[in-house]
């Protein structure tokens, strides 16, 4: 990996921060060897309680994508469209 991660280290705490960079990490095992759907939208439910805004999302899945060519859109859309138990793998 030689990129870093879109974060706000101005007004996340270090929980958040940790949080929002372990969703990164499971959208990056979702292109790279699969990962567990629930898993992914556990951490993606979290993304959401601390980044509310669409608008501040697609602006930082847009730079984590940019950065690392992997997208949060399709791995979590392909996600929302498995069952339970099942792995995301792009």
């Amino acid at each position: 990996m030689s990129y870093t991660y879109p974060i706000d280290e101005i007004y996340w705490s270090k929980e958040e921060i940790i949080d929002v960079v372990n969703f990164y990490s499971l959208v990056e095992q979702a292109y790279e060897k699969g990962v567990d759907r629930d898993e992914l939208m556990l951490a993606y439910t979290r993304f959401k309680q601390i980044v509310p805004s669409k608008s501040e999302e697609k602006t930082l899945c847009g730079q984590f994508e940019k950065e690392s060519g992997y997208s949060c859109y399709r791995a979590v859309k392909q996600a929302k469209g498995l069952s339970k138990g099942e792995k995301v793998k792009m």
